[in-house]
């Protein structure tokens, strides 16, 4: 039965990735609005193929520049987040040279960034703040790598130095960044505990093949996408601050989730 979910996944999305691509290129060139919302509709029809049921709680501020502060669990973080938002990621840069979702990546306009080359840190920020300046959501994984589903890791006040250069940047001097909850908390209709929750997650112990047909296998996987109160940052704001209130923010949201919060409510 797993194998039958891999081909149907495989053949669909194929099918739908070969349409899309020929009208994201020329939109891509001409840089059309459209640009930002096939990716969208691309990763809806992803999740729906494996099986992922997003339930989203609150909405995407309206203000901007905006910055979304997401804690990281797996590679799915990507279509879910990605079907919920018309957003641009931030990636490392070897993410550009990985076979299909480099691809993927260029084709959204992933910004890419080089973590350990600080005398490319400046300007990596100033084209974070660009992009932000100019209108599109902005997404950060601040806990810079992926957890294991049942904790928030310590977030990294550094990557938020977007919003700092950001806010110098804009009119106005200020940029908003909204915390955001992921939490995989269902499987087959049942609450995903501790136990379950290493089949949605992807530390990276694990490589993306096994994690890819763990979830195939899985079946039915929900994901609770929590929206909290964005916090306005200006120019001169400190942002250790600014890291400090996200984490509250996320790890209450993340907390809410995973002790059933909103399953109750379904």
């Amino acid at each position: 039965m797993m194998w039958l979910r891999v081909m149907y996944f495989t053949i669909v999305l194929t099918l739908v990735t070969l349409v899309l691509l020929p009208v994201q290129l020329v939109a891509l060139h001409f840089d059309w609005p459209i640009r930002r919302r096939l990716p969208r509709f691309w990763h809806r029809v992803a999740c729906h193929l494996l099986g992922i049921k997003v339930h989203i709680h609150g909405e995407v501020e309206r203000a901007k520049p905006l910055l979304l502060a997401v804690n990281h669990v797996s590679w799915t973080d990507i279509m879910v987040l990605g079907s919920t938002a018309d957003v641009v990621f931030i990636a490392k840069t070897e993410v550009r040279d990985w076979p299909v979702f480099g691809v993927l990546a260029r084709l959204q306009k992933t910004i890419f960034v080089t973590r350990d080359q600080k005398r490319n840190a400046g300007e990596q920020v100033n084209d974070i703040a660009q992009r932000m300046a100019n209108g599109e959501i902005v997404l950060l994984f601040p806990e810079g790598t992926t957890s294991d589903g049942n904790r928030l890791l310590p977030i990294k006040s550094s990557l938020f130095g977007a919003a700092s250069s950001a806010a110098e940047q804009v009119p106005g001097q200020m940029v908003h960044v909204q915390p955001v909850a992921v939490a995989y908390t269902g499987i087959q209709g049942m609450a995903m505990g501790r136990y379950h929750r290493p089949v949605a997650a992807w530390p990276g112990s694990i490589e993306l093949v096994p994690s890819f047909f763990g979830i195939m296998k899985a079946g039915t996987i929900d994901v609770d996408v929590s929206f909290g109160e964005a916090i306005s940052f200006r120019r001169g704001d400190n942002r250790k601050t600014l890291s400090a209130d996200a984490t509250t923010s996320i790890r209450t949201m993340l907390n809410f989730s995973l002790r059933g919060g909103w399953r109750k409510s379904r």
